[in-house]
């Protein structure tokens, strides 16, 4: 398949992101006839009707919270995946989804008396700050590291160190705080207002920004970090730039939606298998739609269609991915062979 032609293929997939986008928007506990979403998306809605509360409010906030946060998971994980040159990598495997859960346990598990807005804010910006801990350690670490390998196992091991901190935190804590926990642990994307999207989604364009920006580079690594130094790059400003976009996009998902598993792990290997190519400049703007694509059907089974029910996201998203995943393995049999 030619250049043009996998761009080609990647943009039939603009199309079915918008249907799937207009799909969540549609379907939910309250039935709103299809003129009625029209006319709140192109702006001639009358604001007093209650079908544009629900919309505008909730729906259309929600929809948008899952576009940008299967994307950046999805092209988080290709990150990670190109870097460490391992098909098991994912965007949590620097340790950021423990570090984030550390930092709401500290403030879940103990007791600490949040209440009303300041009880989801806290949550997020303990979220956030747990996780920028673990990155500011692993960026330390990455400075003395010349192998992506070893900062690869580094990473597993600061996420096991935290784990288990919160393991012992939920030992000692109520039952009432531990339920607390454990349902953040769910995820969820419907909780974002317009003024946190105002911080979300900006935050996310920042991190692909700066992922795009590395694009040469990554297809450098995967012909292996000795070819990529012969070739002049810069391997530990490279891996740097890396672990900040990633920690930037897969850091504010986990902040304001939870943990949402499976989407940094299976979404690069679907966008090599179905375009075939290796090449960064395809690949990313592939796992990206892919990316949003495939939460997007995630989030509308887990709302349950026309009934008063929400199932847990992160459950749905490995429940329903995992066994695509291992067709896609099955079919593919090695997986590996991208990475060198």
């Amino acid at each position: 398949m030619k250049k043009r032609s996998k761009y080609q293929s990647i943009a039939l997939l603009i199309p079915l992101l918008l249907v799937l986008f207009i799909l969540s928007i549609s379907l939910g506990s309250v039935y709103i006839p299809f003129t009625d979403i029209m006319d709140v998306l192109m702006g001639s809605a009358n604001q007093d009707n209650a079908h544009y509360h629900i919309i505008f409010s909730y729906r259309l906030p929600k929809a948008l919270t899952v576009v940008f946060a299967g994307a950046a998971l999805g092209f988080s994980g290709l990150q990670m995946q190109t870097l460490f040159r391992n098909p098991l990598a994912g965007p949590f495997v620097l340790g950021i989804s423990s570090g984030a859960s550390l930092g709401v346990a500290l403030l879940v598990l103990l007791g600490i008396g949040v209440s009303g807005t300041f009880a989801y804010w806290g949550m997020a910006i303990a979220s956030i700050i747990g996780s920028s801990i673990v990155l500011l350690l692993v960026v330390l670490v990455s400075i003395r590291l010349k192998d992506s390998m070893s900062l690869l196992l580094v990473g597993l091991m600061f996420g096991a160190f935290t784990s288990a901190i919160v393991s012992i935190m939920q030992y000692f804590s109520t039952a009432d705080d531990i339920q607390n926990f454990l349902f953040w642990t769910f995820g969820a994307t419907g909780n974002l207002s317009w003024e946190e999207l105002r911080i979300f989604i900006p935050v996310i364009i920042v991190g692909i920004i700066l992922g795009y920006w590395q694009a040469k580079p990554l297809n450098a690594l995967l012909m292996g970090e000795n070819y990529a130094h012969s070739m002049g790059l810069r391997i530990q400003f490279v891996r740097l730039f890396l672990v900040i976009s990633t920690s930037i996009m897969a850091g504010i998902v986990t902040a304001f939606c939870g943990p949402i598993a499976f989407l940094g792990l299976a979404v690069p290997h679907i966008s090599r298998i179905l375009f075939k190519t290796s090449n960064h400049f395809i690949l990313i703007p592939a796992t990206l739609l892919l990316g949003a694509c495939l939460l997007l059907i995630c989030d509308l089974i887990a709302q349950v269609p026309n009934y008063d029910l929400i199932l847990p996201i992160n459950a749905v998203t490995s429940l329903f991915g995992a066994p695509v995943v291992i067709w896609l393995i099955l079919r593919r049999r090695n997986i590996s062979k991208n990475f060198g």
